[in-house]
């Protein structure tokens, strides 16, 4: 059975990124996301470059069926998985009483349900092969954010998931790290429609992935990894202040924007 890191969300962005850093280590991919053409493309590219194996996986994570169907698929073709970076995710920005239904729930299947659902399921993999997992989360995570409630909630629950798999899978080898960058430069905020989430800085996706992978390669890199030094003072900063005053500023720089 042949090895293979599996990458949501690899169509563009953090998620390209993982994929050509992992293939350009030797790790052989697959790629999973909705645009089929795009992952092709990529595919072929870490073909050549790298002389890796780099499959498809074309899958909607919008569609609940989607991670036992991607793990069948896995299984159909003889790949285990030593790897899972679950980099799939979007965002909406409005005010909780204005946001769409229907956008909120494909919000919540991508960033919480898919992301839970593919994870358990290929977990005991993981472990067997003392391989990685990463779950791309935000510093959106590390206090609710008012007029980005419904994205910094899920991305919040990415983070606890992620501190309660890796104390749970202490001692086995499986390396895990909830990944928290901040704005990025990718399609995000094109894809969301607005600016809002621009609260900060933004970085690039090299920036991003060279942080992730010194985590990784420490010996103990912790569960949690926040990009940027002055994201983690604002990180620590936001765990220690007073609710009322955490509120109050998080308010203020989304809705300055």
């Amino acid at each position: 059975m042949a090895d293979a890191v599996v990458i949501t969300g690899a169509s563009s962005g953090i998620g390209a990124g993982f994929a050509r850093r992992f293939a350009a280590r030797g790790h052989d991919v697959v790629l999973v996301a909705r645009r089929a053409d795009r992952l092709e493309a990529l595919a072929a590219e870490l073909r050549s470059l790298h002389r890796v194996e780099a499959a498809v996986v074309a899958a909607d994570l919008t569609d609940p069926a989607a991670p036992a169907r991607i793990a069948a698929d896995l299984a159909d073709r003889g790949i285990r998985a030593t790897g899972l970076v679950n980099s799939a995710g979007f965002g909406t920005a409005a005010a909780f009483a204005e946001e769409d239904d229907a956008l909120v729930a494909d919000e919540i299947q991508v960033n919480i349900a898919a992301l839970t659902l593919l994870t358990r399921i290929l977990l005991p993999s993981l472990i067997e092969a003392r391989g990685l997992l990463v779950n791309v989360s935000s510093t959106a995570a590390h206090q609710p954010l008012p007029g980005l409630a419904v994205y910094a909630a899920t991305k919040a629950y990415v983070t606890a998931l992620t501190e309660a798999i890796w104390q749970e899978t202490r001692g086995t080898g499986l390396r895990v790290l909830a990944l928290c960058p901040g704005p990025t430069e990718t399609e995000f905020f094109e894809v969301a429609g607005s600016e809002t989430f621009k609260v900060g800085p933004s970085v690039s996706v090299d920036v991003v992935l060279d942080e992730a992978f010194a985590a990784l390669d420490r010996r103990d890199p912790g569960p949690v990894h926040t990009v940027g030094a002055g994201n983690r003072a604002q990180g620590l900063l936001g765990r220690v202040s007073p609710r009322r005053l955490r509120l109050w500023v998080a308010s203020r720089a989304v809705g300055s924007r």
